[in-house]
């Protein structure tokens, strides 16, 4: 494993240079950043204007596809004017746990030799079996990602991954997502089992994921939970009664911005937050002058799961943050598998791991029959249409105008060539009626 990648690059046989600068691979011909759609810049740069927009319209401004006779396939979309992700993200959560290492990198290979730039990380991740983790393990994804991109990037007969639009080179870079864990007694192996996430938590998260990643500077980093207490995974309610003590957002952000101008992380982002959580943390950055943006929100969104367009979607367009969708299968569930015969394989993950994840058990719920009945219809408007039930669920979470990319997992090939041809699909009017009736008929049955 190389140290850190400033600096570091090679001459490619075809005199493409790679190069992996400043915590991104970068494969290119050019020594230029491809520039922001046309007035993106600028609305960047005065993000806090209230002046609203046609949804339609923030699609075509933010998001992009390569088109014929290009190399990538997968959508484009600006996170911010110099970042840019794919509109699907792989998830590593199962690498190195569900399957094999070599197993979890081929997919790895060949989700980017497809146009996937945007892979989603954790420190909680710890690339072992389920029988359990330890200090010495913990994060492991983290850096067993980081040494096949380090092989990747030394691989000389790596063609050039490039794209254009409107005649401009887009440079495509790899962009590790990773995440602090939020306060749990119960992952011991993670700093000790982190009560709280105060400051001093969120900068040694920040430096430990640096060494890991062997990176300078990481693009995007989000909180993975609150410190404060919210309805989460299922919970639907919010119960005052329920508070606790709980860290100061200011100093939370406080930490985020000493690393920020500190150069180790560029943007900043949030996940499994409220309207309330994204609108405090966004109007306290302002206060502070926090010298980044709020760019992300990651939270559940599916066709099960629409919380998201009650109240969060109108802040988060106001707010220009683009919503990073995780579980847009519903952890598997929409693609039918689990109400098969036999309950479904027996190495799925809700069969693998029964008991183990707390969202499968409470939002997941399988045995709810509205749930099973919501399923079984979205699946029924798939196959009128000749498409497969992931296909559909793909494909409806990417038509969502502020759904900057879809957090997916694969854990075999033919699954991540679904989910791939799924980003390439249009869905009509006609099937978007057909699916708000299944919705009007079972809302949210897994909130």
């Amino acid at each position: 494993m190389m140290g850190a990648r400033q600096g570091f690059q090679r001459e490619h046989r075809t005199g493409t240079r790679i190069e992996i600068l400043y915590g991104a691979l970068v494969v290119t011909t050019g020594n230029f950043l491809p520039p922001p759609p046309r007035g993106l810049s600028n609305r960047y740069v005065q993000s806090r204007d209230s002046e609203s927009r046609d949804p339609t319209k923030y699609m075509s401004d933010f998001c992009y596809t390569t088109t014929r006779g290009e190399r990538m396939s997968v959508p484009l979309f600006h996170l911010a004017p110099d970042l840019i992700v794919s509109r699907l993200c792989f998830g590593t959560m199962t690498f190195g746990e569900q399957n094999s290492l070599p197993q979890s990198f081929r997919l790895l290979d060949e989700a980017f030799e497809a146009g996937v730039n945007f892979f989603d990380s954790a420190e909680m991740l710890t690339s072992l079996s389920v029988s359990g983790a330890s200090a010495k393990s913990y994060s492991g994804v983290e850096r067993e990602v980081s040494r096949s991109l380090d092989e990747r990037a030394e691989d000389t007969a790596r063609p050039c991954r490039c794209g254009y639009q409107d005649a401009t080179f887009i440079e495509v870079t790899v962009l590790l997502r990773p995440q602090v864990t939020g306060p749990s007694g119960q992952m011991t192996w993670i700093r000790g089992g982190p009560k709280s996430l105060d400051a001093n938590n969120i900068l040694e998260a920040i430096d430990n994921s640096l060494l890991r990643l062997s990176l300078d500077y990481i693009d995007l980093y989000q909180i993975h939970w609150p410190d404060r207490y919210v309805p989460m995974f299922g919970e639907t309610e919010y119960d005052p009664s329920r508070q606790y003590a709980s860290v100061a957002i200011e100093e939370q952000l406080g930490a985020l911005g000493k690393a920020v101008d500190a150069g180790k992380i560029r943007y900043i982002g949030l996940s499994n937050e409220t309207p309330y959580g994204v609108m405090k943390f966004n109007r306290l950055a302002e206060n502070i002058r926090l010298n980044s943006n709020l760019v992300s929100l990651q939270n559940s969104y599916n066709l099960l799961c629409r919380n998201f367009d009650s109240a969060l979607a109108e802040c988060c367009h106001h707010e220009r943050i683009s919503l990073l969708a995780y579980s847009p299968m519903a952890m598997g569930i929409l693609s039918g598998k689990y109400y098969s015969l036999g309950g479904g394989p027996s190495d799925a993950r809700l069969n693998l791991f029964r008991g183990r994840y707390s969202e499968g058990e409470s939002r997941y719920n399988l045995s709810n029959p509205i749930l099973k009945s919501a399923v079984q219809e979205y699946a029924d408007i798939a196959v009128k249409y000749g498409l497969s039930p992931a296909s559909l669920s793909i494909a409806f979470v990417l038509k969502h105008p502020l759904v900057a990319s879809a957090l997916f997992g694969a854990t075999k090939a033919w699954q991540l060539r679904e989910v791939l041809q799924a980003s390439k699909i249009h869905l009509t009017m006609e099937i978007i009626a057909e699916i708000n009736k299944v919705h009007a008929r079972y809302p949210n049955p897994c909130p």
